[in-house]
């Protein structure tokens, strides 16, 4: 078809713009009367002076020149517009110069917008879960419940005790990813990638004691449990050092399991409703809901099979994630090299100090405690893997598992790296889109992909999973302890093997609803989330030492674990709440707000550390010098060390002293005894104590001159 006049002459006049840039043409100045004059050819002292006349200064300039030639270049007056009037171009070009400054003048309007950009911290369009996201995640949330009603009412087992909290006898696969996914939370899909972005990889190192810990979980744990054929390991315990010690274990455990669980689905949900919108209250009734009722009414066969299904979900997010990355943030080189520029490649900093957040040291030799306390003495892993039919079936399952929550990590925190790509000229955090680090990950899905439908659904469905596993593996495991560990031992209640499902059913609805509880006590106080975090590896410390000083000390007896157990809990938590309260904050490395597509409010960025600064100053003299003591520096990463170190020095010598005092006062006793039965065999009688009564027929004699002897009195005396 024909181009319009307009047209043609608008890309005429557009290719003459361009022409006049690449041939030095002078600015022409967009005058009130929208008339583009051509200078004339004047002196330079003219021009000055012409120029220095001009007030105001001439408003921005667009350049443009003319084909035209008819005019004369001598004449200051003659203009483009009068030499072309009687042109039959005059209207066309009329039309093209009004569209040209029309568009000028929009791009100009539009570099004055760009200069008063909105605030980062009060964007005008924010993400949110669509129609499509929270259809997946009903979906997922459904079949859940579906898994825990045909278990709970379709499959006739379960009818006894040990096949409701065992599932007796399950097949290892499903097995497998159930202890997966019961050692991924939620809170480390979510603080992994944040760690990366904000620490650098010094934490990866993690994943290397993992894979310590197969051999003595298989070789010394394991093989035990399996022998004693034990539903609760802490059966164990009670048989090495009596009821007490199996008592204070289920103790321990039951209160780490019920504060950890309520954190573990918290913390995640306000990460979610932070960044993504979704309602925090929904999201955790959403997820007791579920959890309490399928491992509630189906077991533990119910809490591994839909294990199973939600470890999919979790590994199709994942994968999802790391492959949009590699297209939208950025290939692995790209990502590595970012990372290297900004220094967050680290992974050989052998520095001996306890107090350096991470390092090689306390990353290898902590971790191995942590995850050997989390392996081999937590009933909710133990508990699986006594599910299985054999103890070869056994370490199959734990070290499958073991190597697929190391995939997992090392997925998570090269999804840390990929977000820091993506975000290393624009920190959303200081630039004050996001308040905490934890929000990074769920910030990153729900507005780089924001475009791409289900991303996010499929994205919360697998943190939603993650804390499924976790809260559902939790109960189910209070559930056992409190019926074999409290009830049958520690109260000598009864349970027939025809009631110990539904008592357990009862437990795991209790506990369920109590964790639920203490959600929204725990919401109050927020200080407490990190702090409920620390003490959940320094419990699981005390009882790892527990196990430990009953597995490798024949010396160590009751008195000396139960009282040296008690005593490392209260250092170790007074250790672990002081460190809360000083609250050290590791030092970040730099970020970067240098080119924000939005104005970064450097009050507010501010606000986070002149509020500390305030509390600090307010705190006064008590709380600096608390934070001076070194004791209370000490990387988080050694609780679970000191804690299992210091049970089992403080159980042995107390077990010592204890032997000590009583081999002491068992000689004390057999040596008065002894010497008891010695005195009465020297002591010889130096009179005859023999009285004779001899009955005769003659009268008694009233008198007797010389008297008589009593020798009653005389034997009293001697």
């Amino acid at each position: 078809p024909e181009m319009s006049p307009p047209m043609a002459t608008l890309l005429k006049l557009l290719y003459l713009c361009a022409l006049a840039h690449t041939s030095n043409s002078v600015a022409l100045p967009d005058n009130s009367g929208q008339r583009y004059q051509q200078p004339p050819t004047i002196s330079p002292a003219i021009a000055d002076q012409r120029t220095f006349k001009q007030t105001p200064p001439p408003p921005p300039y667009l350049l443009v020149r003319s084909d035209n030639t008819a005019f004369a270049p001598t004449d200051p007056e003659l203009t483009i517009l009068d030499a072309t009037a009687n042109s039959a171009e005059k209207h066309s070009f009329d039309v093209a110069a009004q569209m040209l400054l029309q568009m000028y003048r929009e791009q100009m309007d539009g570099q004055l917008v760009a200069g008063e950009q909105e605030e980062c911290s009060n964007p005008s369009h924010k993400a949110a879960f669509s129609a499509y996201d929270y259809a997946i995640l009903l979906s997922m949330l459904i079949i859940s419940l579906g898994i825990g009603v045909f278990y709970g009412f379709f499959h006739k087992s379960g009818s006894s005790s040990e096949d409701f909290l065992l599932g007796s006898g399950m097949s290892i696969f499903p097995v497998t990813l159930s202890l997966t996914t019961s050692f991924i939370t939620a809170i480390e899909l979510l603080g992994n990638p944040s760690e990366m972005y904000l620490q650098g990889t010094q934490f990866v190192l993690i994943v290397i004691p993992m894979i310590m810990v197969i051999p003595v979980a298989v070789k010394i744990f394991y093989p035990i449990y399996f022998k004693m054929e034990l539903t609760s390991c802490y059966e164990y315990l009670g048989i090495r050092f009596g009821k007490e010690i199996r008592i204070l274990g289920a103790v321990l455990y039951v209160i780490q399991m019920c504060f950890y669980t309520a954190v573990a689905v918290l913390a995640p949900a306000i990460a979610l409703s932070k960044a993504t919108g979704l309602n925090t209250k929904v999201a955790v009734i959403l997820i007791y809901l579920v959890c309490v009722f399928y491992s509630s009414q189906g077991g533990m066969k119910a809490v591994v099979i839909a294990d199973t299904f939600q470890a999919a979900v979790l590994a199709v997010s994942l994968v999802l994630v790391v492959a949009l990355g590699s297209y939208y943030s950025g290939n692995a080189i790209e990502i590595f090299n970012t990372a290297a520029d900004h220094h967050r490649l680290e992974f050989f900093n052998f520095d001996v100090d306890p107090t350096t957040r991470h390092t090689v040291w306390s990353v290898v030799i902590g971790g191995f405690f942590y995850w050997t306390s989390l392996f081999c003495t937590n009933q909710a892993s133990v508990q699986k893997c006594m599910s299985l039919k054999s103890l070869k079936l056994a370490k199959v399952a734990l070290g499958f598992a073991i190597l697929g929550l190391v995939i997992v990590f090392l997925m998570n925190f090269y999804t840390g790296l990929m977000i820091f790509n993506h975000y290393a000229d624009c920190d959303p955090l200081t630039a004050g889109r996001i308040t905490a680090s934890d929000q990074l990950l769920p910030f990153y899905i729900i507005s780089t992909y924001e475009h791409i439908y289900t991303i996010a659904g499929i994205f919360v469905a697998g943190i939603f999973a993650a804390s499924l596993g976790t809260v559902a593996s939790a109960l189910n495991s209070l559930s056992a302890v409190t019926c074999e560990d409290l009830l049958v031992n520690g109260m000598n209640i009864k349970i027939t093997p025809d009631k110990g499902a539904l008592y357990a059913k009862w437990m795991s609805l209790g506990y369920g609803i109590f964790s639920f509880g203490l959600v929204f006590i725990v919401e109050k106080l927020g200080g407490v989330l990190q702090a409920t975090l620390t003490l959940n590896g320094l419990i699981g410390g005390v009882t790892l030492g527990l196990f430990v000083l009953g597995i490798a000390f024949k010396r160590a007896n009751t008195k000396g674990a139960f009282y040296g157990g008690l005593l490392s809990l209260v250092i170790v938590i007074f250790i672990g709440v002081m460190a809360q309260i000083v609250n050290v904050e590791p030092v970040e490395l730099p970020l970067s707000v240098a080119h924000c597509d939005c104005k970064v409010n450097e009050t507010s960025a501010l606000l986070p550390t002149m509020g500390d600064t305030l509390m600090m100053v307010e705190t006064g003299f008590s709380l600096t010098s608390l934070s001076s003591w070194p004791i209370f520096k000490l990387s988080y990463m050694w609780y679970s060390m000191i804690g299992c170190l210091l049970t089992i020095f403080l159980g042995f010598v107390i077990s010592i002293i204890v032997s000590a005092v009583q081999r002491h006062n068992v000689l004390k006793i057999s040596a008065a005894r002894e010497e008891n039965e010695y005195n009465k065999s020297e002591l010889q009688p130096q009179f005859n104590t023999e009285i004779k009564v001899i009955a005769s027929t003659e009268p008694p004699l009233t008198e007797k001159p010389l008297g008589h002897v009593n020798h009653a009195i005389r034997l009293d005396d001697e």
